[in-house]
């Protein structure tokens, strides 16, 4: 009789190479394992005494077959490749037996992936069947689908980004295929971007989300249930790591005095939010144009792509402040070149305070102040007492200065 033991009980058992052993062989039916365990008939009414080498292989061939996993058809097992040729590969699956892998049962493998594996490699198969003499016959294709499934649960333990396909949608949600396996996004799972998309109702929704069908996005596993063959994706929390992502990078890279687009992402009364991609930055009202502005939606409304200056990049708490009216020539620099210091002109008076008054400059928009000191040659409290909003004065260009936006005028000094 010619008994066959497996390779992990060899170099327990301390065999000779070539030795003969003698062997009490023990018969046993198992219902749930199938194995047969032969015991041979002694001759005669004596028995030979049992060797201490025979009990030890006794014992560890009966531990053994106990420790055997038990395989089922359709089951998917995981193995390491410990031969290949050129029927298929021979993978060892842990148990008494090692497994086969037709080339056949490998068509969804990529030619150049099928011909880089080699002995070491793991790999997943599905349990066909159990040849005549014992040998598993597992098929790498049927095990694509449980590959997806384990590969979906090790990308939600490490919370990884990944790639999937609309394959469709239902009033609930979006269909995605991404692993070989169908999985699903809830409305409320959706990216800010398409979820505004969708917020419509009925056909409009469905007609929305119909656009979605055939791309491709980026989404986050939140569930994975095999046995309920459940997959729930996230492209919310996907669209909140890559937003963190680009923010950091754009930090990283973007420069004072330089000058890039982005989108108007909203308008409040203090200033405009600018997405430059991937980081929003603000335009404060007072940088919105060169001339007063009462409120920011006089100038921009969400939405508008427009052109902006960045003034200032605070990389400790990431606030960004840009400015839109710095992307165009400065009208008042236009306007001060056509004066010179010294000269006199005519001037209107717009408005009062208590250090002096200002004066919009005749046929343009050029403001100066009048310092109160400038007023009279005798001592006043108030400008009031000299000059009212609305006086047309002769007035002295005292100093003019550009990088400021200055412009000092003088009443007292007009006659000197």
């Amino acid at each position: 009789m010619l008994i066959t033991i497996p390779s992990n009980l060899r170099n327990q058992m301390r065999c000779v190479t070539d030795a003969v052993y003698t062997c009490t062989i023990t018969v046993r039916s198992s219902a749930t394992s199938g194995d047969l365990m032969l015991q041979e008939p002694v001759e005669g009414s004596q028995q030979e005494s049992q060797r201490p080498e025979d009990s030890e292989m006794a014992r560890l061939l009966e531990a053994e077959g106990q420790n055997m996993p038990v395989l089922r058809r359709g089951e998917a097992v995981e193995g390491i490749i410990v031969h290949v040729d050129d029927e298929g590969l021979l993978v060892n699956i842990g148990a008494k037996s090692e497994g086969v892998i037709p080339y056949r049962e490998m068509r969804s493998l990529p030619e150049d992936e099928a011909k880089a594996l080699k002995a070491g490699d793991p790999i997943v198969a599905t349990l066909v069947r159990t040849d005549e003499a014992g040998q598993y016959m597992l098929s790498y294709d049927r095990a694509q689908a449980e590959r997806g499934w384990r590969q979906l649960e090790k990308e939600k333990d490490s919370d990884e980004l990944i790639t999937g396909k609309v394959i469709g949608h239902n009033r609930g949600g979006i269909l995605v295929e991404t692993r070989g396996v169908q999985a699903f996004v809830p409305l409320s799972q959706l990216s800010p971007e398409h979820r505004e998309l969708a917020s419509g109702e009925g056909d409009d929704q469905l007609q929305a989300l119909d656009t979605l069908v055939g791309e491709e996005f980026q989404f986050k596993v939140i569930e994975v249930n095999r046995r309920r063959q459940r997959a729930i994706l996230s492209e919310r929390a996907a669209s909140q790591d890559m937003r963190i992502e680009q923010r950091q990078a754009l930090l990283a890279e973007l420069q004072e005095g330089a000058v890039r687009k982005g989108r108007v992402t909203g308008v409040r009364d203090f200033g405009a939010f600018v997405d430059l991609g991937g980081a929003d930055g603000l335009i404060h009202v007072s940088e919105l144009a060169w001339e007063p502005v009462t409120h920011p939606s006089e100038i921009v409304q969400t939405g508008q792509e427009l052109e902006v200056h960045v003034l200032k990049v605070d990389h400790e708490t990431g606030r960004i402040s840009l400015s839109l009216r710095r992307t165009q020539p400065d009208p008042w620099l236009a306007e001060v070149e056509a004066y010179q210091e010294g000269q006199i002109v005519e001037a209107t008076v717009t408005r009062l305070a208590v250090f002096g008054a200002f004066a919009r400059l005749e046929q343009s928009n050029i403001e100066g102040l009048i310092h109160i000191s400038e007023m009279a040659d005798h001592h006043i409290n108030h400008p009031r007492e000299v000059i009212k909003e609305g006086d047309t004065r002769r007035v002295k260009v005292l100093r003019i200065e550009p990088e400021r936006r200055r412009l000092g005028l003088s009443l007292r000094q007009v006659d000197a």
